[in-house]
């Protein structure tokens, strides 16, 4: 039985995803939730579609002789070149804007032990925000721990809960600094996560914070 997605991206952060305003590891975070998500998709062509009538209906101006070459080559050095897929992902674990970044499925990632059998994988994007591939056994807790920033967690296979809810696969949890809680993977099955973060999270055992500076946690 597959769990049905029931935690959505907000409006808001698919608008910013839609007009390429957010950090590239909230966008690939995003992108990856999209083509596991038909509602998500939906919301966004419909953003998308509002944009594009906007740019019709504006007044037109002039534009400097060298505007395409510019244009062109903004596109080509952009740190964030990451488009939804239009089409569900297939029953791999990781969906196809995900193996584009580790070079295929699970199987491809380069773990690395961060301690009580968690390991994690951090993907190579640009440098305001960090995506990180998670690895957690069943049953096992993620330390308590708060947020300095913003903290964008897609669950891949299995499934955590914390104090707010139950979390699945395609399910996408957003945390800021408001937000203190202690995640745990389902016994169900080991989970894998996605999660992007554009701070430090504030850990408040003594072991985990000794430890940051080593894992960039």
């Amino acid at each position: 039985m597959t769990d049905k997605i029931k935690h959505q991206i907000s409006d808001e952060l698919l608008l910013a995803y839609s007009a390429g305003n957010l950090p590239e590891a909230f966008s690939l975070t995003i992108a990856t939730h999209i083509s596991l998500c038909d509602e998500s998709r939906a919301r966004l062509g419909a953003f998308d579609s509002v944009g594009g009538s906007l740019i019709e209906t504006s007044d037109a101006v002039e534009m400097s002789s060298n505007s395409f070459e510019a244009t062109m080559a903004m596109i080509e050095n952009t740190d964030n070149p990451i488009v939804a897929e239009t089409k569900m992902s297939t029953n791999s674990v990781l969906p196809q804007p995900l193996r584009d970044y580790v070079g295929g499925d699970v199987e491809a990632i380069k773990w690395r032990s961060v301690g009580l059998g968690v390991k994690q994988a951090i993907l190579p994007t640009s440098k305001d925000a960090t995506a990180r591939l998670l690895y957690i056994p069943a049953g096992t807790a993620i330390p308590d721990h708060g947020h300095s920033g913003m903290e964008m967690t897609l669950v891949l296979q299995g499934a955590y809960f914390d104090e707010e809810d139950r979390f699945a696969r395609g399910d996408i949890e957003i945390a800021d600094e408001d937000h203190d809680h202690t995640p745990v993977a389902d016994i169900g099955e080991d989970c894998i996560c996605l999660a992007a973060t554009d701070a430090k999270l504030r850990f408040r055992s003594i072991l985990p914070r000794l430890a940051q500076p080593f894992f960039r946690i």
